[in-house]
């Protein structure tokens, strides 16, 4: 008689399994020094990933099937990329500052049982988000803003402007044609 595991049990592993993966993933095969390798574990894991990009080390994918990242991406060291309230977008040519997060998951604090509420997050292409930024779910940063050194954006970002502060406010417009493309791929990063 074949050994039979209960669906409740099954899905227990199945859970355990995945949360081990993942857990090596963030914790391990991120911090190996070759973006060459980090790219294949990437490249299986994302829905989408471009091509020229610069992924440094750190980086940790949370529901990466929900992140699309496009070409000429500069993500530095200990970012953290949610997917697990709704899709991530990132676009063309988008540089982000180390221990930037952004978020497509949050708790609802008007919820009387604390429960998770989640929405996409698209950043559009030539945006430069400074270090240590966080940006939260249901935003949309347009083309070619700039998000300034630890700002927390919590709403819209329009096209070209210069955010900064908690909660992000515009202080500036940029002032480019936006005509490079990105490219950065440091030794040992």
């Amino acid at each position: 008689m074949p050994y039979f595991i209960p669906n409740s049990t099954m899905a227990t592993i199945n859970l355990f399994l995945y949360s081990l993966f993942f857990y090596v993933f963030n914790r391990f095969i991120t911090y190996i020094p070759s973006y060459h390798i980090r790219r294949i574990f990437i490249k299986n894991l994302v829905a989408h990933l471009g091509k020229n990009n610069s992924i440094l080390m750190g980086v940790e994918l949370r529901k990466p099937a929900n992140i699309h990242i496009g070409d000429h991406v500069i993500i530095n060291r200990n970012v953290l990329l949610d997917g697990r309230g709704g899709k991530l977008v990132i676009g063309n040519n988008v540089d982000i500052g180390q221990e930037t997060n952004i978020w497509t998951l949050e708790h609802d604090v008007h919820d009387d049982f604390h429960s998770d509420k989640g929405a996409y997050v698209i950043i559009e292409e030539y945006v430069w988000i400074a270090s240590r930024c966080t940006i939260l779910p249901g935003v949309t940063i347009g083309r070619g803003a700039v998000v300034a050194t630890n700002a927390v954006v919590t709403k819209n970002v329009p096209p070209m402007a210069i955010v900064a502060g908690v909660p992000a406010k515009i202080i500036g417009e940029r002032k480019s044609n936006l005509m490079y493309t990105l490219k950065n791929r440091p030794w040992f990063q």
